[in-house]
């Protein structure tokens, strides 16, 4: 019994219900259902050869797909290609040897195309090896001594993570990196060695300058001994830095000296003090006077004017004790802010551009809000109350953002 058709119209059943299957060979037997009839005989071998077709279907989207890689697709169309030479299935077996023929173009082209893909990547991989050994010599002749230790560190780990690539050329790269690393380390070791002995050396001149400074530190010429001093000082600084672990002691200690010194200067010319003292209570009262004026800043116009009048007044006194000038000093500085916050503010709030952009935000929720509100309509129209209700959520998100654009576009207006 045979059809015409389909995957039946190659095969053929014996009466004694023996299945046989056409191919380019010609007929085999492909087994026996015992207790079935013809059809029923036939049909269990078609479905084997339906299940074969799919196993090839499958195989064709995964290589066409790239799921697989050319080595893979080929081992498994091999293996698919035995189960199809020798299945004991009916219909067009050679139809299903030939597809899987025809991917053999396929993948022979994805060999190539992975072939330049792993050529272009090891010529990345070269380039970047290349640019961190460009680095590497260039770090190793530098004087980066903090930084370079921790941009080698994370070279060295980038390094790692490459792959490799011919390994002529990979050793012969990471011989220039690594011959760039111990140079570093042995540059930076002998600079830290002479770092270390400048810093001991500074240590000397500082303890000879306070010695020095001991000497005249309870002199009473003010003029010629605060002269000495600024020499001492410039001695220190063009000293150095000594060893971190005394260096902060030693400067405790010379500055002690200026301090007594001049401590000592300051009362002898307590008859200036009284001059200064007068000075600040002046200035203070200014001040008083100004911030209750100008702060908070509410009239721009009227505060700068205010500052500008006070700073006149207050730059026309004279000196005051020097333990309160960062004092005045930073109130003066904290009215100057006020005025300049004010008039950023003011400048902020008329920007043409600005208000532009507040405006579009408002007319474009809007406009969004607007266009959901006819959709809710529609919605509701038509009975599709989830869809009004989706379209109410975002009706809702928008005026919230609507009221604070709004909200935005009102300071400009203020």
């Amino acid at each position: 019994m045979t059809s015409s058709t389909g995957p039946r119209a190659f095969g053929r059943v014996e009466a004694d219900g023996t299945v046989y299957v056409r191919t380019e060979d010609g007929e085999r037997s492909v087994g026996q259902v015992p207790d079935a009839t013809p059809d029923e005989a036939l049909t269990f071998y078609v479905r084997r050869f339906e299940a074969l077709d799919v196993e090839v279907g499958l195989l064709e989207t995964r290589v066409r797909s790239l799921a697989l890689s050319p080595e893979e697709a080929k081992h498994s169309i091999n293996t698919v290609r035995a189960a199809v030479t020798t299945a004991n299935a009916v219909g067009d077996l050679a139809a299903l040897v030939a597809r899987l023929d025809a991917l053999a173009p396929l993948l022979a082209e994805q060999s190539a195309a992975r072939k330049a893909e792993k050529t272009k990547q090891l010529e990345i991989t070269k380039l970047a090896k290349e640019q961190m050994v460009a680095e590497a010599e260039a770090l190793a002749t530098g004087n980066d001594w903090r930084g370079g230790v921790n941009r080698f560190r994370t070279l060295l780990e980038e390094w790692k993570a490459l792959p490799r690539i011919d390994r002529a050329t990979d050793d012969a790269l990471w011989h220039r990196f690594s011959t760039a690393r111990t140079t570093y380390t042995r540059r930076r070791k002998a600079q830290f060695a002479e770092q270390s002995a400048r810093r001991e050396s500074a240590r000397e001149i500082k303890e000879q300058i306070i010695a020095e400074a001991r000497e005249f530190a309870s002199s009473t010429e003010w003029t010629a001994t605060a002269a000495s001093f600024r020499d001492l000082m410039t001695r220190w600084k063009a000293a150095g830095p000594a060893p971190r672990e005394v260096d902060d002691a030693l400067w405790a200690e010379f500055r002690q000296i200026q301090d007594d010194f001049f401590g000592a200067r300051s009362a002898v010319l307590s008859a200036q003090d009284a001059e200064y003292q007068t000075n600040l209570d002046a200035k203070r009262a200014l001040l008083d006077e100004a911030e209750t004026t100008i702060l908070p800043v509410g009239d721009l116009t009227v505060a700068r004017n205010a500052f500008r009048a006070f700073l006149e007044k207050f730059n026309a006194l004279g000196r005051v004790p020097r333990e309160q000038i960062r004092n005045l000093d930073s109130r003066v500085k904290a009215l100057e802010n006020a005025v300049r916050a004010a008039e950023e503010d003011e400048w902020r709030r008329t920007d043409p551009q600005a208000r532009a952009r507040a405006e579009e935000t408002v007319a474009m929720l809007s406009n969004e809000i607007a266009k959901l509100t006819e959709k809710i309509a529609k919605a509701t129209g038509r009975g599709d109350n989830a869809a009004a209700a989706r379209a109410q959520e975002s009706v809702d998100t928008y005026a919230a953002w609507l009221a604070q654009a709004k909200e935005t576009l009102a300071d400009f207006s203020r």
